[in-house]
């Protein structure tokens, strides 16, 4: 059997006079008018994980269809957007302004690969100082431009499903998956981020920390919006103080911890995204018994 991970005491033991802004703000800028659930996903994913704040940056367009699905807990920002329905270029000095106040951005759930956006999350990405969870549709701005986020000052968390990482790479999908340890260890030595290369055996690669290869999470985590809640996870665990490489190492090993405990409820075949997040409480309880009570 083997052997529950337990995740660090910076997660776990609060102080009895603390307050929200104590475990850090995520804002998480994503969403279109064909994919508000991906954000939605992402924005319940943090707010289980236990930061403090959670905003999402969203098209103004679905800001209404948001709130139908949204928790109570999760601000919105509205921001200009497209004709399509998706987050304009012009709006990145609203959201300039707003981050500020912000501990982590999660860029790229659900954004689309529409031109203007893309040139606004590509905007974001080198303009933002603060650490940053690049995910999907982030994912995809970057194919040709990953000059961007090379040798950056504040840490980047890259979480690409192998097909993503082909197109980054310009390989094919089988060459990635015959060795990902290689490639994930020469792309992370060559732009200093965190790569989380999901998958069978999700692989944590960093330049200072080298691999770690994740042991949880079941088949019946193949669904859409899965990477979405990964993507929150993450977020969360690095707004509250944890390093990059530790925040995408502990997320990935709870995110399909708590797949897993969906998959022994749902069955992996029914078994949803929003299952993984119903079921991160339950994970983060198994990997705390050793704290005292």
């Amino acid at each position: 059997m083997l052997k529950t991970m337990q995740l660090p005491p910076q997660l776990l033991l609060r102080k009895k006079n603390s307050h929200k802004g104590d475990y850090g703000h995520v804002l998480i800028v994503g969403g279109s008018l064909r994919f508000s659930g991906a954000v939605a996903l992402a924005a319940e994913a943090a707010s289980r994980s236990g930061t403090g704040l959670v905003t999402v940056a969203i098209p103004r367009s679905i800001v209404n269809i948001f709130l139908k699905k949204k928790p109570k807990e999760i601000m919105t920002l509205p921001l200009k957007d497209t004709k399509n329905g998706t987050l304009s270029l012009s709006c990145f000095n609203q959201i300039k302004s707003f981050l500020k106040n912000i501990d982590v951005l999660a860029i790229g759930c659900g954004l689309t690969q529409e031109s203007q956006t893309q040139r606004f999350i590509r905007k974001v990405i080198k303009e933002v100082s603060c650490p940053q969870v690049i995910d999907a549709d982030g994912i995809n701005a970057l194919v040709g431009h990953l000059e961007l986020i090379k040798n950056r000052k504040q840490d980047i968390i890259l979480t690409p499903h192998p097909g993503e990482m082909a197109r980054l790479l310009h390989i094919s999908v089988d060459k990635i998956q015959k060795d990902r340890k290689n490639i994930a260890l020469e792309f992370v030595r060559r732009y200093n981020v965190i790569l989380v290369l999901k998958g069978y055996e999700t692989i944590v690669a960093s330049n200072l920390n080298g691999i770690f290869v994740n042991n949880t999470g079941n088949p019946g985590m193949a669904k859409g919006g899965s990477g979405d809640v990964l993507t929150g996870i993450i977020a969360a665990f690095r707004a509250q103080g944890l390093n990059a490489f530790d925040a995408a190492k502990y997320g990935v090993y709870l995110h399909g911890l708590a797949g897993d405990i969906a998959s022994k409820k749902f069955t992996q075949i029914a078994m949803t995204a929003s299952d993984i997040i119903t079921n991160i409480p339950n994970a983060i309880k198994k990997c705390s018994r050793r704290l005292p009570a």
